[in-house]
C-alpha cells in the first residue's frame, strides 16, 4: 500500500505542480516564489529572484512505501540576479530485511531567465539517498534542473505547457510504480530528456537582439543539471 507523509508548508519554499511562477519586483528588490501563478510578470524592470524546490521522501518501519515529487516551472523576466536550488532526498530508515523500506524522491525544476545578467544565474542541484540501518532498503533521489538563459524575454507556448504537463503526469504515475528502481531511474532520465528537448525547441523561437553588446547578444541556451544517488 502507498502513503505519503504530510508535508509541512514553508514560506519559501513552494512546489507549484506545473505552474508558471512569475515573480516580479523593483530593481535591488529580491522576490521570493509563491504559489500564486500569473500568466506574465507584472512589471518588467530588472529584479533578483530566488527559486526552491524540493521532493523529500523517508519510509520507515510504519511508513515502508514512500515517494514524494516536485515538477515546477519558475518563469522570470529581465533580473538583477537569480538564485535557483533544486533538492531530492530519499531515506529508507529501521526497516528489516523481511519487511524492507522503499524510499523515492524525484524534483524537476525548470527556471527561465534573461537580458544581460542571465547566464549569471547561481544554480545548485543537489540529490540525497540514504539508508539509515536498512542494508536491505531501496532508495532513489532524482534531481534535474532545467535553467534557460535567454537575452529577452520569452514565454512557454501553450502548447509545451501542454507538453509539459503530460510529462508531469508520467512523472505522478512513475513515482507510484512498483518497477524495480533501476528502471525507474531510466524512466525518469528519458523523461528529463523530453523536457530537453521541449525546451530546446522552445528557444529556437526567441527573439534575439541586434546590439553588439555581447551581454545582451547572445544565442539563448537551456542547461540541464542531472544529480541522482
Amino acid at each position: 500500500m502507498h502513503h505519503r507523509k504530510p508535508r509541512t508548508p514553508k514560506n519559501t519554499t513552494t512546489a507549484v505542480r506545473l505552474g508558471a511562477v512569475v515573480t516580479a519586483g523593483l530593481a535591488l528588490t529580491t522576490a521570493t516564489t509563491t504559489a500564486r501563478a500569473t500568466p506574465h510578470p507584472t512589471r518588467t524592470l530588472p529584479h533578483a529572484a530566488i527559486a526552491v524546490d524540493t521532493a523529500y521522501s523517508h519510509a520507515d518501519r510504519t511508513h515502508t512505501n514512500q515517494t514524494d515529487q516536485s515538477f515546477t516551472i519558475h518563469e522570470y523576466g529581465p533580473t538583477i540576479a537569480v538564485t535557483a536550488n533544486n533538492r531530492a532526498t530519499a531515506i529508507s530508515a529501521g526497516c528489516t530485511p523481511n519487511n524492507p523500506c522503499r524510499s523515492i524522491a524525484l524534483s524537476y525544476q525548470i527556471v527561465t531567465t534573461a537580458g544581460r545578467n542571465a547566464r549569471l544565474i547561481n544554480a545548485t542541484n543537489i540529490s540525497r539517498s540514504l539508508n539509515e540501518h536498512c542494508p536491505t532498503c531501496q532508495t532513489l533521489s532524482a534531481a534535474y534542473q532545467f535553467i534557460i538563459a535567454t537575452p529577452r524575454q520569452f514565454h512557454l507556448s501553450p502548447h509545451a505547457r501542454n507538453e509539459l504537463n503530460n510529462i508531469n503526469r508520467k512523472i505522478n504515475t512513475l513515482q507510484t510504480s512498483h518497477l524495480p528502481i533501476n528502471q525507474i531511474t531510466h524512466q525518469a532520465d528519458e523523461l528529463a530528456h523530453q523536457i530537453k528537448t521541449i525546451l530546446d525547441h522552445e528557444t529556437t523561437h526567441t527573439p534575439h537582439t541586434t546590439t553588439n553588446d555581447p551581454q545582451t547578444n547572445f544565442t539563448p541556451t537551456v542547461t540541464l543539471h542531472r544529480t541522482i544517488h
